[in-house]
């Protein structure tokens, strides 16, 4: 059922009601536009340039979340589920991490995770000026974007040079500003502490997006720098006191992406044809992992971690898609667009700069239309190693170019990072790439036919599951060691490489590039040129009081503990422990294995039951405004401490991807003080808790 949007407010598209109707509670604010005066008068206290720097240097972006220094030995704080992946990475038939949980008891015990890398926002530079500069004004959609990434790519070059740091080009407000952002990157990252999967995703898909929850969800690595324990300058200090209802908090992550500065046209394009088409494919990939994962125990191991991302994906996006489907909203959406349209059309300058943007961008949307099923379907057809293949042909081809000239992933700027992750070594599994390569070969020639061009050039009219067995197990590429030779052997190496999976991207290499040439020139182009014209024109009609889209980087959002309407009746704010055994207990317990055992409790907590605080706080909800990507994200209150950790919202924050409604939606988040209880009484990692709270 679509969610009801009751005090509705648009954020940019909504700004002709401008800051009269922004409630404190909305925002996903940069650090550089921080609404400091309205925080100010919400709630009488508002931080300081030494605060921002203090929790931005604090923050760290994990692959897909947030997390946090939380010690003066680099300790770092996220959820288990943004830790998952990387805790399945370092698990084994013989160990499995994930389902039964992880203690180091000592520094030497901590397991080196590979591949992982974390990020710290060090310097955030404005280049829109000098995009200005080298972008001339008049130029075709296609020159104008060739032109700024050239000019992207000179300066995250100069820059990376000078700083020895990893910059970013970050667009915001639909083009309306470009930054660099400079990152330093921590590759050395051990695992410290994983609950089991049973606590940590307690209720199973069933309850996620919802709010009462009781989930420890979190995970506890550790970074390293020339073998030794990192000491960062900043971490956040452990709360001594905890929250109450009514307490304001701050939330410092990385929220993905919020489409909600889109025109009406994409939003319609979203809700009739990219979001059903990404629901099926999701769909079809669950429905591969989860007859995988019935072949063997060991085969469930394997993919129990991504069946449960593909569900929350799912999820997720099933309530994305509940907004746009929402009259009201979509209404209000539409007048909004209309009123700023008007105000352009009666300022000659404006009008002459944007007055068509609209319809340029509803002509490149009809173009994505008839790229849709291509777009879903053309690629590496679930399988890695040719992801790995692609990437090495790619490589020889691009190398030979001036920087200038080559896909962005494989610029000077960029190179060096694309290499080093084709040498990273990570858990394979022979069956299940056959598996899963086949599914998607079977998948891709059912949707697009078996006389398209990608379906003849790789399966050459043979079955999907000779090409798929034959490809993987011909392939060396596997190994590491294999990868890094062929990159070694430079573009001669690649060229006379008989690896089937390198014939296989050989054939696959043209046809991608077609597609993303052909999308670059006629869709994304057009969208950004134009995106950027509308929300200049924004800027000169409403000024710069407001936030620009979820980017995938760091960002600050804020508002109370509280409680919210649903269901005719108010939902609290805290659950408990008791809440959680009372949960378990009203599904009868570990023994009824009630939809697969979703409210059963691992055997350590069920022995340590008499133990624990039943009136300690558990989980919380708050008012802040996040998405996916928010995830591991520290809350943090006025004094900087820690407080809790972000690890999910209730189901009325999913349309937030497209527009806010302050009335339900919250934040929901684990309480630092029921971390440190369940340390301390249930796993008894003593060392550890007085790490976390400097005791």
């Amino acid at each position: 059922m679509p969610v009801r949007a009751r005090s509705l407010t648009l954020s940019l598209l909504a700004f002709a009601l401008a800051s009269a109707s922004l409630r404190a509670e909305e925002g996903m604010w940069t650090f550089d536009n921080l609404p400091t005066k309205k925080i100010a008068e919400a709630y009488q206290w508002a931080p300081d340039q030494a605060w921002l720097d203090h929790v931005r240097l604090s923050a760290l972006r994990f692959p897909g979340g947030s997390g946090s220094f939380v010690s003066k030995d680099g300790l770092v704080l996220t959820n288990h589920h943004v830790g998952r992946g990387w805790i399945q990475r370092v698990s084994s038939k013989e160990h499995d991490y994930v389902k039964n949980g992880f203690a180091a008891a000592t520094r030497e015990q901590e397991i080196k995770v590979p591949g992982l890398e974390l990020m710290t926002l060090m310097a955030m530079e404005d280049i829109t000026g000098r995009l200005a500069q080298a972008v001339k004004a008049g130029l075709p959609e296609k020159a104008a974007a060739k032109a700024r990434e050239t000019e992207i790519e000179k300066i995250k070059k100069e820059m990376q040079e000078k700083s020895g740091l990893t910059c970013e080009h970050v667009t915001l407000y639909q083009g309306g500003e470009h930054w660099i952002y400079s990152y330093k990157k921590h590759t050395d990252v051990r695992l410290v502490f994983a609950p089991e999967m049973q606590i940590a995703f307690f209720g199973g898909d069933n309850d996620n997006f919802t709010y009462p929850r009781h989930n420890l969800d979190f995970s506890v690595f550790r970074v390293y720098e020339n073998g030794k324990p990192y000491q960062p300058k900043d971490f956040l200090k452990w709360t001594g006191t905890g929250l109450k209802a009514g307490d304001l908090t701050f939330v410092t992550g990385h929220p993905g992406r919020t489409n909600r500065q889109n025109t009406l046209a994409q939003m319609i394009y979203a809700r009739d044809v990219a979001i059903p088409q990404n629901l099926k494919a999701m769909e079809r990939r669950k429905a591969a992992m989860v007859a995988y994962a019935k072949t063997s125990p060991e085969a469930a191991r394997q993919v129990n971690t991504q069946i449960f991302g593909i569900e929350n994906g799912i999820k997720a996006t099933t309530g994305y898609w509940s907004g746009l489907k929402n009259k009201e909203a979509m209404a209000r959406i539409e007048a909004a667009e209309k009123e700023l349209r008007a105000k352009v059309a009666k300022d000659p300058k404006l009008a002459a700069e944007a007055g068509q943007s609209w319809g340029k961008i509803a002509t490149a949307v009809d173009v994505a239309k008839g790229l849709a099923q291509d777009s879903l379907n053309v690629g590496t057809a679930n399988s890695t190693l040719l992801g790995y293949a692609l990437a090495l042909v790619r490589i020889a081809d691009e190398e030979a170019l001036p920087s200038e000239k080559r896909l962005p992933e494989y610029s000077d700027a960029n190179l060096k990072t694309t290499k080093a992750r084709l040498g990273i070594s990570g858990p394979y599994y022979k069956e299940q790439e056959v598996f899963m390569f086949t599914r998607g070969l079977e998948d891709a020639a059912r949707e697009l036919g078996p006389q398209h061009r990608f379906v003849k050039a790789m399966l050459g009219g043979k079955p999907a599951a000779d090409v798929a067995k034959a490809a993987v197990e011909g392939s060396r590429l596997a190994d590491a060691e294999a990868r890094k030779a062929l990159l070694a052997g430079g573009r001669k190496a690649i060229a006379e490489s008989q690896d089937p999976m390198i014939l296989l991207a050989r054939k696959l290499d043209p046809i991608a590039r077609e597609l993303r040439k052909k999308t670059e020139d006629q869709v994304a182009s057009v969208i950004t040129e134009h995106g950027a014209r509308i929300a200049k024109a924004r800027f000169a009609v409403y000024g710069k009081n407001t936030y620009p889209d979820a980017t995938f980087t760091l960002r600050l959002s804020y508002g109370a503990v509280a409680e919210y309407p649903a269901n005719g009746t108010l939902i609290q704010p805290f659950t408990t422990f008791g809440g959680l055994f009372d949960r378990h207990d009203g599904w009868g317990g570990n023994a009824a294995k009630a939809h697969r055992g979703d409210w059963g409790l691992p055997q350590s907590w069920v022995d340590k039951r008499g133990a624990l605080d039943m009136s300690l706080p558990f989980n919380f909800a708050h008012a802040v405004d996040i998405i996916g990507g928010n995830s591991g994200s520290p809350v943090i209150d006025k004094k900087g401490e820690l407080v809790g950790l972000i690890f999910d919202g209730n189901i009325e924050m999913l349309p937030g991807n497209y527009f806010y409604d302050g009335t339900a939606n919250r934040g929901v988040s684990v309480d630092a003080r029921a971390i440190i209880h369940a340390l301390d009484k249930v796993y008894g990692a003593t060392g550890l808790v007085a790490e976390l709270t400097g005791k």
